[in-house]
């Protein structure tokens, strides 16, 4: 074993979590597990969260052994942005982020530094989109054509592979299962019993598979910092993260000098082409990058890097004007495309 969940840690009484939560982790130290992760079910928001998380804590009650708190925060967000549903456009997870990492800077109520860098907090957050307490699952299927938002999970998957944090996929997603109702038990159907319940050759353990393994192919994806950009229309005039739903998802992960471009097309009918910023320093005009990974046939190679005159609006609403790079990129309904170099 090299981890352990805590149910309810927040309900937890705090003296004896403090003894369990260290004991567990000097146990793990006496037979060689340096890395032993422990981490806790706390559904509140990002400042209660943050308690938990990293090697500090903004509540010396709560240094209780543990490294880091289910993400919830980001559970209730990024399926609705995915989704394009309820009002919830990408720049909402931008948002998210935007917060989360003033927060964990000290910035926010005069708190202590939790988290060193955004980077750094790839190692903590344990990120989900399914979750057994929940009345339904990530997938949505319905007559008369249940198969028609599939290419949601491998979206929603996909981003929350390439977002930070430690991705966690609830049992059966992998197999499509899409229960939903009034109450948690239509999400906890069985697998076991049911013929070839553990398919590798079902659509859904493929696509998953094929993220994981791009994911450990860039390291950028597992450690790199985290920027959301800005897209413009084909004109590449004006851009902006987007700030209505549905709309286009896009970020990039940088590590060093190599960057992971992530875009996502949360329209279910329309295709759309647009503009998305790459890093100026890193990011030569003419560059390509690569499709690492689509979950559509026929992806479109994105366009060479271009340089261009542009407006820039930030998410406080600031504006700037001047030379940005960008490449036009393509996407298909509820596509998503990692978009990169190649690493032998």
């Amino acid at each position: 074993m090299d981890g352990f969940r805590i149910d309810t840690l927040k309900h937890v009484e705090r003296e004896f979590a403090r003894v369990f939560g260290n004991a567990m982790r000097e146990f793990a130290l006496s037979i060689g597990k340096q890395n032993f992760f422990m981490f806790g079910e706390v559904a509140d928001n990002d400042e209660k969260i943050a308690r938990y998380t990293g090697r500090f804590a903004s509540d010396p009650d709560d240094l209780i052994g543990v490294d880091s708190a289910l993400d919830f925060p980001l559970f209730r967000t990024l399926g609705d942005v995915v989704k394009g549903l309820n009002g919830f456009p990408p720049s909402n997870l931008a948002r998210l982020y935007e917060f989360r990492k003033q927060l964990h800077r000290g910035q926010v109520e005069d708190r202590q530094v939790l988290i060193s860098s955004h980077a750094e907090a790839s190692r903590f957050f344990v990120t989900f989109l399914d979750n057994h307490d929940q009345p339904r699952r990530f997938r949505y299927s319905a007559p008369p054509n249940p198969n028609r938002f599939d290419s949601q999970v491998s979206m929603g998957v996909g981003c929350l592979f390439a977002l930070q944090g430690i991705p966690v996929i609830y049992y059966g997603t992998e197999q499509g299962l899409h229960g939903a109702g009034d109450k948690d038990l239509f999400v906890r159907e069985a697998l076991w019993g049911k013929p070839d319940a553990f398919a590798i050759n079902n659509p859904f353990y493929r696509a998953i598979q094929d993220l994981a393994q791009v994911r450990a192919m860039q390291p950028a994806l597992r450690y790199g910092r985290l920027y959301f950009r800005q897209v413009a229309g084909d004109d590449g005039r004006s851009f902006a993260i987007w700030a209505t739903a549905p709309g286009i998802i896009a970020f990039s992960r940088i590590l060093n000098e190599m960057e992971v471009v992530v875009v996502a097309n949360a329209f279910t009918d329309a295709p759309f082409t647009f503009f998305v910023l790459v890093d100026f320093g890193i990011n030569p005009v003419g560059s390509q990058f690569d499709v690492l990974y689509s979950n559509q046939p026929g992806a479109a190679a994105p366009g060479p890097v271009q340089q261009l005159e542009a407006d820039i609006f930030e998410l406080s609403g600031n504006k700037s004007h001047g030379s940005v790079r960008a490449m036009k990129v393509t996407l298909q309904p509820m596509e998503i495309q990692y978009l990169g170099k190649r690493i032998n």
